[in-house]
């Protein structure tokens, strides 16, 4: 049995293993294709650069044969025509006059050509078109070689450039034609050429601007070169004779162009991109598989973490789309409204949920969102299918799809009853504050009250007392110069019980409790309501009140309660600051303006007390904070509170003149309702109250 176990074995490897090299292979050939594209995508550019290297070569060497037989052609033409100059000369054809415009018709139409210039047997100058005075010697040594040669050889050649005679000047290249007539040899035409104009005039400016032009001799030495595109960079190079009788010059160019890149055409690149993107998008295709289902596992998640988040939410959310018609609604909306969710999505206006006394403010807001604004965030009343009223807070704004394209509108609505049952429960509160500050207001001026109460009834007691005694002497016979003598006596006691009223009616209008009601009021009609009040803890401390009101000033839509608990407040505050500075200091201004743009109206209370530390700067509006041993610490806050109500601002700042400045901003409201001129009041306290 071991024996044909161990076979059972051996058959089991080798049946196991036949599958193995079958995956093998399986894989091998992908991977041998794999191995092959990728050498063909690196032998591809290799390939490709060497192709333009030597497209790049071959080019340059066919342009400058180009340019070599174009200078080539052009210099023949001109010797062609020198020649025939020659044979003219030499058959006495031409007059002087005749030759010298054959001579400046040719250097016209060849400006290459820098001189021709005709000379006799003798080496004189018969004529040049330079017009310029020549002799032998200012030809170089290397065309004077060549002259002689010419001479003797009775044939046409060029000189070995060279700068003229004792110049640095540019290199020069003459042409010498020798004129015979017979054996009789009469001169010479010598046409003078610049090496760097024929670079310019017969080598075309393309070629330049992509090539080097050098001309050399046949040592390699520069003659004369032309750079206009730049240097040549010495990877692109080609050399050409030119074929000059008598002069051996080559032509060399060097092209501006260096190595080809690896990736040079956009072709290859392309097609190296794509086949790079084909074999990243087999692998992120396995790769996009897999995520894609990961991702709609989390997407699964994902939704219904977001149903269960919305159902769970206590803020109602509504979506509409942009003609005012619900798209959505979450289960707090419904409960909120008691409308299910069935019953409102689709809905258009008129909505269910809307309360019949706010229909007009509805149908404004849906205006807006047919015309593609809404307001972002208000205030409004629902109903609920019960007929119950409740007050919402809606926040509105625009809700667009993945493009950003606005697709609707998308509302975020909180039940805001608790909170506005708070606000109006911190609204009672802070009234009864307010009242009871103002009855420890009353309560600190009450002995002064009763000293300015007392100072006119006892001129009422003193008046009738005097007017009964009067009456009691004479009962019977009261004649009319006694009852003239009663009424001045009669008329003050009315002053003085007048006066007594007006100070009991301030009081009791200063500290009754009441609704805020605002309605248009004059910055004067204030400070005279609280001026009383004012004079009575300004004659404490024997402080004079300046008012300085300022002409024209407008009506402000204020609760006079309110202002007026401020100006006495701020005043107190100001004359009990000077209590212990010099008299002549004591000095209270109550002044009022518009600010630059006529929208708010500015109130100043100005004393010239010790001022504020900085320390007590900071806490200054803070509740429960008093430098007064006796003070509660709400005074300057309940101001605040007083003015921000009314959309204003009190801010303080240091007095120049020594003291504190409070100031604050209230909006104006209509015209002014003030006649013209300025009001600028001084009641010295001292005065104030004497009969």
């Amino acid at each position: 049995m071991k024996p044909l176990e161990t076979g059972t074995a051996v058959l089991r490897r080798l049946a196991s293993a036949v599958p193995s090299r079958r995956q093998a292979w399986r894989w091998l050939l992908p991977i041998l294709l794999v191995f092959l594209f990728l050498s063909t995508l690196l032998w591809l550019p290799w390939q490709t650069q060497r192709m333009e290297s030597n497209e790049r070569q071959e080019q340059l060497i066919a342009d400058t044969l180009w340019v070599e037989q174009t200078i080539r052609f052009q210099l023949g033409r001109n010797e062609e025509n020198l020649r025939l100059l020659a044979s003219e000369i030499a058959s006495n054809y031409l007059t002087e006059r005749r030759l010298r415009d054959r001579l400046l018709a040719l250097t016209r139409n060849n400006r290459e050509l820098t001189r021709i210039a005709h000379f006799n047997a003798g080496g004189e100058a018969v004529l040049s078109t330079d017009d310029s005075a020549l002799t032998v010697a200012d030809y170089s040594f290397q065309s004077r070689s060549a002259w002689q040669l010419a001479r003797e050889t009775r044939t046409p050649r060029y000189s070995h450039p060279a700068p003229p005679p004792g110049l640095a000047g540019p290199m020069m290249i003459d042409y010498h034609v020798p004129v015979f007539a017979g054996e009789q040899y009469l001169g010479t035409l010598i046409a003078s050429y610049s090496v760097a104009s024929i670079l310019a005039e017969m080598v075309p400016w393309w070629f330049a601007q992509e090539n080097q032009i050098t001309v050399v001799d046949q040592d390699d030495a520069v003659i004369e070169r032309r750079a206009a595109g730049g240097p040549g960079r010495g990877v692109y190079t080609h050399r050409r004779a030119l074929d000059l009788p008598g002069a051996n010059l080559a032509l060399r160019t060097d092209s501006v162009k260096g190595e080809p890149k690896l990736l040079p055409s956009l072709l290859v690149g392309s097609v190296i991109a794509l086949s790079i993107g084909l074999l990243w998008s087999l692998w992120a295709l396995w790769r996009d598989i897999n995520r894609r289902l990961a991702a709609e596992g989390a997407l699964r998640e994902q939704v219904a973490f977001r149903s269960a988040m919305e159902n769970s939410l206590v803020t109602g959310l509504r979506a509409r789309d942009l003609n005012g018609r619900i798209t959505y609604v979450n289960p707090a909306f419904c409960e909120m409204v008691g409308i299910p969710a069935e019953e409102l999505v689709g809905k258009s206006p008129p909505m269910p949920y809307w309360a019949p006394e706010a229909m007009d403010e509805y149908q404004q807001r849906f205006t807006q969102v047919l015309a593609g604004t809404v307001t972002p965030q208000f205030e409004t009343i629902f109903v609920r299918t019960n007929g119950e009223r409740f007050p919402v807070l809606i926040f509105e704004s625009a809700l667009v799809d993945e493009s950003g394209r606005q697709t609707g509108w998308m509302g975020s609505i909180l039940d805001i009853s608790d909170r506005k049952h708070v606000e109006d429960l911190n609204r009672r509160q802070q009234e009864k504050l307010e009242a009871s500050a103002r009855l420890a207001t009353m309560g600190e001026i009450a002995s002064t009250l009763a000293h300015e109460l007392n100072q006119p009834l006892a001129a009422i007691s003193s008046y009738t007392t005097g007017a009964l005694n009067m009456l009691a002497r004479r009962p019977d016979s009261a004649s009319v110069p006694e009852l003239d003598l009663l009424r001045p006596a009669l008329e003050k006691a009315s002053t003085q019980a007048q006066r007594a009223g007006q100070i009991i009616r301030s009081v009791h209008t200063f500290v009754k409790r009441r609704e805020p009601t605002r309605e248009p009021v004059t910055v004067n009609a204030l400070v005279e309501s609280v001026a009383p009040l004012v004079e009575l803890q300004a004659n404490q401390f024997f402080v004079v009140i300046h008012t300085d009101i300022a002409p024209g000033l407008p009506m402000i839509l204020a609760d006079r309660v309110m202002l007026e608990q401020v100006l006495l407040n701020l005043t107190r505050n100001g004359i009990e600051a000077m209590q212990r500075v010099a008299p002549e200091r004591r000095v209270l201004r109550i002044g009022a303006r518009t600010d630059r743009g006529g929208a708010n109206v500015v109130i100043d209370i100005v004393d010239r007390g010790h001022g504020i530390p900085a320390d007590v700067a900071e806490r200054l509006f803070s509740p429960f904070f008093s430098t007064k041993a006796e003070g509660m610490g709400m005074g300057l806050k309940i101001c605040r509170t007083a003015v921000e109500f009314h959309g204003g601002t009190l801010v303080h700042e240091d007095n120049p003149g020594g003291g504190t400045i409070f100031r604050f901003t209230l909006p104006a409201h209509g015209e002014s309702m003030m006649p013209p001129g300025r009001d600028s009041r001084i009641i010295d306290s001292r005065d104030a109250g004497r009969v």
